[in-house]
């Protein structure tokens, strides 16, 4: 009876003290954090970033450093950060290939993106906006899709690689319009443009930040933005709402994310230093420099990327597995 009483005397103790984890919530960060790019340094998601990084590290007053963790389509950087201790010293920016498309691509994949992360906050997107050849006898996205059910299997679209937001786009626009058109993947973004600036494919879906200077060149032909409005950098390139095809809408997003089980003050925390390095004037301006447009207000919280995430998921997942696409 004794050696009882003196176990629930014991475990009340437990229970009422404040415990290790606790304390470290109040002071952190106590130590650098990682966040982990799944993506190869230099590219887009590591240049943005690594300029928000530099802002939150005077904020919260330690390093933020950066890992780059590539292959897989960059699930291979996500699933480290999933099985990562939820201390709040590692974290992953991921995106809609990481975060949605993997879900579908990968059979064996080891995460789950539902349910393995906390997530911070939507960092950037950008739309992605159909080009063409500059000799393509097509204007506007009625005429190219009528040209495209006209000619069957004879146009070539290129893509950054099997799965990539490009191809997903792709899957995307062919189930709408019940269009054939030949996929030629390419293993990255720069030889599909090469490609398609010389004639030899016929169109791409480009994100807007890499094909604005292409398009402003005259060197492509752009056919329409795949999002509910235009985009400022090309403001004469008409929506796919205003082209008359609203329902292909493909934004490429990029956000933070922590393990799950990483403590709520910590989200929160590290959602308040990114906030604010987002609304510091000359880090907006680099972003913009970089094509990435930021979140409103309302979609800033944990709860809105959250929501963003399954979204995603139920409305790329059916389409690639209809399609049969598997990752490399």
């Amino acid at each position: 009876m004794m050696r009882s009483c003196a176990s629930i005397v014991i475990a009340v103790g437990l229970l009422m003290a404040p415990g290790p984890s606790a304390s470290a919530q109040q002071s952190y960060p106590t130590r650098p954090i990682t966040v982990v790019v799944p993506f190869a340094a230099g590219g887009p998601t590591d240049v943005l970033t690594r300029i928000l990084g530099q802002h939150m590290s005077h904020t919260l007053g330690q390093q933020i450093v950066v890992e780059n963790v590539t292959g897989g389509g960059g699930s291979i950087g996500a699933a480290r950060v999933a099985k990562a201790a939820p201390d709040g010293y590692t974290m992953v920016m991921g995106n809609l290939g990481t975060h949605a498309a993997a879900v579908g691509l990968y059979k064996n994949l080891s995460y789950n993106p539902r349910v393995d992360f906390e997530p911070v906050m939507l960092v950037a997107s950008t739309p992605m906006v159909l080009v063409v050849r500059k000799t393509l006898a097509t204007d506007t996205l009625k005429d190219f899709t009528a040209y495209a059910v006209a000619h069957p299997h004879e146009l070539t679209f290129g893509s950054a690689g099997t799965g990539s937001i490009s191809h997903l786009t792709y899957l995307l626009y062919t189930k709408l319009t019940k269009t054939q058109i030949q996929h030629v993947p390419y293993r990255g973004l720069s030889q599909s443009v090469n490609d398609l600036l010389s004639g030899q494919i016929d169109l791409m879906f480009d994100q807007v930040v890499s094909a604005t200077p292409h398009i402003l060149a005259g060197a492509v032909k752009p056919i329409a933005v795949t999002a509910p409005k235009r985009a400022a950098t090309i403001p004469d390139v008409p929506s796919s709402v205003e082209a008359g095809l609203p329902e292909l809408q493909t934004i490429a997003w990029t956000a933070l994310f922590f393990p799950k089980g990483t403590p709520q003050p910590i989200v929160e925390r590290i959602n308040s230093a990114l906030d604010k390095a987002m609304r510091d004037e000359s880090v907006a301006k680099r972003l913009a420099e970089l094509g990435a447009d930021l979140p409103a207000d309302a979609e800033r919280t944990p709860q809105a990327l959250g929501k963003l995430v399954r979204d995603e998921i139920d409305k790329w997942v059916p389409l690639i597995q209809a399609a049969g696409v598997v990752g490399n």
